[in-house]
């Protein structure tokens, strides 16, 4: 496969996953934002946990609700809002047409169609949950597509990779911000506040009912760390994601004849979080953790994009 061809799959279904998990991020942002006092609405964890913090800085002089929402799903100068996502996800898509089944390539143009009408205007707060859900629908109907219409080769390995590589990203930061930012203060530690704010950041990854299952609601910041870092079970935690990425790696390296950098990297950090207990990582330090993962998923994708000559 051309390097090309490799980097437009891989890219497509990263934007396509962060345009849902920006999407995701509002969701918990306005959910959040009812947990506080009248004129304490705060964004700023979640454009932190967007990665987009400075970027609106410098497109607003004031940080408010409507600024922030506005910021993160429509604004062409946020390269990570939602309608830039879908945007650039689309374009990838085009780029790799012949490489995608006919399916898959008009779910993406509805998908894009569809975010490009009802973004068009600014949303009002009473339409964005049905925004929000119509974003949802449409990128889950990108991947849907794609799992029941795709060969199990090397497009749909390279896709996969790109997919969890982005969900890691997105799960690790928005526990980061979580733990660090969007808790007003230590006194608020356990209070309904502070569960409110979890049942939200559970919320957003799609894990609120998962975790009931396994501990019956109680909001225990360590079982929700350990759920979202180390349960395999769980499709957004980051032990799942390196799960897949590993095995989709190793089908690429047999598919090739040959093991490169990023295949040792993978492992690593599977292996990792295998042996992890959420114990140690708590007492070592959570944002530590966090911070330290965050910097090894951005090197495997440089080591992957490096490897598979994606600029080829």
């Amino acid at each position: 496969m051309l390097g090309k061809t490799a980097n437009g799959l891989f890219w497509m279904f990263r934007y396509i996953e962060r345009a849902e998990n920006i999407a995701r991020l509002i969701d918990a942002g306005q959910r959040v934002s009812l947990t506080r006092s009248k004129g304490a609405d705060d964004w700023d964890g979640i454009l932190q946990s967007a990665g987009v913090a400075d970027t609106f800085k410098d497109a607003y002089d004031e940080l408010t609700a409507d600024n922030a929402v506005d910021f993160l799903l429509r604004d062409r100068r946020n390269p990570s809002s939602v309608l830039s996502c879908i945007d650039a996800g689309r374009n990838n898509a085009r780029l790799v047409r012949t490489a995608l089944t006919r399916e898959i390539w008009e779910a993406t143009n509805e998908c894009w169609i569809e975010v490009t009408r009802i973004l068009s205007g600014k949303v009002k707060a009473a339409d964005l949950p049905q925004v929000i859900d119509s974003i949802k629908h449409r990128t889950a109907l990108i991947r849907g597509t794609f799992h029941g219409s795709m060969l199990r080769n090397e497009i749909y390995n390279f896709a996969h990779i790109g997919t969890f590589i982005e969900r890691a990203d997105n799960t690790s930061r928005i526990l980061d911000v979580k733990y660090y930012v969007l808790l007003p203060s230590v006194h608020h530690v356990g209070s309904s506040l502070d569960n409110l704010q979890w049942e939200s950041i559970l919320r957003s990854v799609s894990a609120h009912r998962a975790y009931g299952w396994v501990y019956n609601g109680e909001y225990i910041p360590s079982q929700i760390a350990d759920f979202l870092i180390l349960d395999v079970q769980l499709p957004r935690s980051l032990a799942y994601c390196y799960e897949k990425i590993v095995t989709n790696l190793d089908y690429l390296a047999n598919d090739y004849g040959s093991r490169l950098p990023a295949h040792d990297t993978a492992h690593a950090i599977r292996n990792k979080l295998r042996s992890q207990k959420i114990k140690t990582i708590m007492d070592n330090g959570l944002h530590e953790f966090l911070e330290d993962f965050v910097c090894h998923n951005n090197q495997l994708s440089q080591q992957i994009s490096d490897g598979y000559r994606f600029y080829q």
